[in-house]
């Protein structure tokens, strides 16, 4: 049984990985359109470590929570979460990261509650980008979980 819980906490792991990856390519691409550029999570996460003007201690962080704290988040939750598939959990999921976001860590970097100090698309554009990260989190997730032969929906 703990052998399983360990499989589980890496596909969770492998599954946040692959959001990682599509959420920082859609933030690499709205950075290159010049789309909202006061909205710079990679920057904000260096000011909050003590890095201001260290990108890659901004994408260590970013990787960081995307890997390891919402995968094995998604790993422990996923059986817990209401919703019919591990996409609507992640979902569910990725919903609960950006409430805590525009609640706790946009006013800790100066944003304002909900970000909205960056203007009315800030909030929209980060709930928009944490459901496309909690559906790729989740599909990926039940996709590694149904491929290993698990019963668990």
């Amino acid at each position: 049984m703990v052998d399983a819980g360990r499989t589980d906490i890496g596909k969770g792991m492998i599954a946040g990985l692959a959001a990682t990856v599509v959420l920082s390519l859609l933030m690499l691409m709205k950075a290159a359109i010049g789309f909202m550029p006061e909205l710079d999570i990679v920057g904000m996460l260096s000011r909050m470590m003590g890095s201001p003007g260290t990108p890659a201690v901004g994408w260590a962080a970013h990787f960081f929570i995307g890997v390891v704290v919402y995968g094995g988040l998604m790993a422990l939750l996923d059986p817990r979460l209401p919703g019919g598939t591990h996409t609507v959990r992640g979902i569910m999921l990725g919903l609960l990261g950006w409430l805590l976001m525009m609640v706790a860590v946009m006013p800790m970097v100066g944003a304002g509650l909900f970000a909205l100090n960056l203007g009315i698309m800030a909030p929209i554009m980060t709930l928009i980008l944490h459901v496309i990260f909690g559906a790729v989190l989740g599909w990926t997730y039940g996709r590694l979980l149904h491929r290993a032969g698990h019963a668990h929906a």
